[in-house]
């Protein structure tokens, strides 16, 4: 099953085909005049040029093809050549009918029977999470979900940074200082124990680095110390293994908060036996070479319009680059997953890093040119001001403090609202804790994921306009209609549509095409839109007809019918986005 305009793109391209023309100028698309059209197809412009004829009389020939089939109430020409199409009723009410029977919601499992690795998160071990860490979480999540929901097997990869000299830094300084206990003898089944951790590690590490960075005899000591952990040699392996653990408990309680989810907990160390068999392999085929004493993968093309530099694999002092862990990386997933994707969400300022990651992939036999590897870059989340998040004191934020922050802000947004007044304080707290989620992500995900966004929580936290609360409210003043009707979820019945009841009819027969574009294009905020769109026709039919007092039983039943329609199809993207609805409000 695919959507209404999807199907109607076929009938119409068969109308085209008939003709004697291609049947791709076919293409049927929501009208962007509805009080004129449901639907248009603007196919009879391109198609004169090839008929060589006037695009009304290419459009003549269609429309009169159409006009002979029944599941149209209308078909006309507008200006030059616009196709104008209204279906009739009853081939809505099938339509919809169909879908509400699928459970799939009419959407095709395109995914079905490939897998995809989806690299997202990637924090640093031993250090506190930030706001930068919410964007690549959260977009991720989303396009994880709407992956898997096509038929992917997807495998979320939180690729943490967890090697090299950084932590080199931090474990010396715990033994030069001679507080190597804190880790070794902490008790980390006990909460309060960790986040001493946390905050020790977050607080003593921009001390270790600073100390290396100025004091030679100490970046020495680190980098030693990063060997010493490369050949898992005691106390520092087992000192590093503790942290590791630490930290990605820590890390798990933030994305727990988020609702966000990986399959794989994995690391730079994971692949460090990796790289040496690796760049020997790379070196014998004669794409490795040396450079200054350093060995590089020149990846530049003659068809480049901008430097593309070597990547690094060894440094001069034999170091291992960015570049190295994560060319093993993707050697690794190869080799035990055998991806058809691999989709990087980072960071677009990192694109120059990807494209020569990617080509010394492809082109160093590392992944099959039939591997589609995919940078998917985001911008930016930045304050009031216009630039990057900061706290008042002119800090980064941590990701915990700015939850908490929202969850504070949702809960006066509730009190001003008269929201939640009639729960117990434990439901209040849970409803807050999702409007506060909602809030966070939709102000996120609602943008195109390139573009740099302003974080304002005093608007993204408000019951109205675009925001995640607003779609929370709308979602359970239909769970609340539908229950007061004792109306079950799943019950349908004859949907007989009437001018108020037709344009969230017709809605719910984008949704598949929603879908589809934030699946191929890794866009959230296509679901995002839709999901507003879907509520605002909710809100404009819900104050423009009777539902539950409707004296008309069939009508009656059909507007719930409607209703829980819209429902499970607002549940079903929200769900895409990473949003939880409260049973009430």
């Amino acid at each position: 099953m695919t959507s209404l305009a999807q199907k109607l793109s076929g009938i119409v391209g068969d109308a085209f085909e008939s003709a004697g023309l291609d049947r791709s100028f076919g293409r049927v698309t929501v009208s962007d005049r509805a009080d004129l059209a449901q639907f248009q197809c603007n196919g009879a412009m391109p198609a004169s040029k090839s008929a060589k004829k006037n695009p009304r009389e290419v459009a003549s020939a269609i429309v009169e093809i159409l006009q002979k089939n029944p599941i149209f109430s209308k078909v006309d020409i507008a200006g030059p050549g616009f196709i104008n199409l209204n279906v009739t009723d009853d081939f809505l009410s099938s339509y919809l009918k169909e879908a509400a029977a699928d459970d799939r919601a009419g959407i095709a499992d395109s995914g079905k029977g490939q897998t995809t690795v989806l690299d997202y998160g990637g924090p640093n071990i031993a250090k506190a999470m930030h706001v930068g860490h919410l964007r690549s979480a959260i977009i991720g999540e989303s396009v994880r979900r709407t992956l898997k929901f096509i038929g992917y097997k997807t495998l979320g990869d939180i690729h943490v940074g967890d090697w090299g000299t950084n932590l080199g830094m931090l474990i010396d300084n715990y033994m030069t200082t001679g507080e190597s206990s804190l880790i070794t003898d902490a008790d980390i089944t006990d909460p309060a124990t960790i986040q001493k951790l946390v905050d020790d590690m977050a607080e003593r590490y921009p001390r270790a680095a600073t100390e290396a960075k100025e004091n030679p005899e100490a970046m020495d000591r680190a980098r030693a110390t990063a060997l010493k952990l490369q050949n898992k040699e005691q106390p520092y392996y087992g000192i590093w293994e503790k942290i590791r653990k630490v930290s990605f408990m820590d890390m798990e309680k933030n994305y727990s908060a988020l609702d966000v989810h990986f399959d794989l907990w994995k690391g730079e160390a994971d692949v460090h036996d990796y790289i040496a068999p690796m760049v020997d392999d790379l070196r014998s085929k004669g794409y490795a070479v040396e450079s200054d004493g350093a060995w590089v993968f020149p990846v530049a093309r003659n068809d480049d319009k901008k430097e593309v530099p070597p990547l690094i694999l060894y440094k001069r002092d034999g170091a291992v680059m960015y570049g190295t862990t994560d060319l093993a990386t993707i050697l690794e997933r190869m080799k035990l997953y055998n991806p058809a994707k691999i989709v990087y969400i980072v960071d677009q300022r990192q694109g120059l890093h990807f494209e020569q990651l990617f080509r010394a992939a492809h082109t160093g036999g590392v992944a099959p040119e039939a591997t589609e590897l995919t940078f998917a870059g985001f911008g930016t989340m930045n304050g009031t001001d216009g630039k990057p998040f900061k706290t008042r004191a002119g800090g980064v934020m941590r990701l915990d403090d700015l939850i908490q922050m929202a969850i504070e802000k949702a809960k006066t947004r509730m009190a001003e609202a008269h929201v939640g007044e009639d729960v117990s304080p434990e439901e209040q707290a849970d409803i807050a804790k999702k409007v506060a989620i909602a809030a966070i992500k939709f102000a996120d995900l609602q943008n195109a994921r390139q573009a740099d966004y302003i974080f304002d929580l005093d608007r993204l936290t408000s019951f109205e306009g675009k925001t995640g609360p607003y779609l929370l409210y709308q979602a359970v003043r239909i769970k609340s209609l539908l229950r007061k009707a004792e109306w079950d979820l799943a019950r349908t019945a004859p949907l007989l549509l009437q001018d108020v009841d037709r344009p969230l009819a017709l809605m719910l027969t984008e949704l598949p095409d929603s879908v589809e574009a934030a699946a191929k294009n890794y866009a959230p905020h296509y679901l995002c839109d839709y999901a507003y769109r879907l509520s605002q026709a909710f809100s404009s039919f819900y104050g423009n007809c009777h539902i539950l007092s409707e004296e008309d039983k069939a009508l009656r039943e059909s507007r719930l019918t409607l209703c829980a329609q819209t429902y499970r199809t607002l549940e079903l993207v929200l769900n895409l986005l990473g949003i939880a609805i409260p049973e009430r409000m």
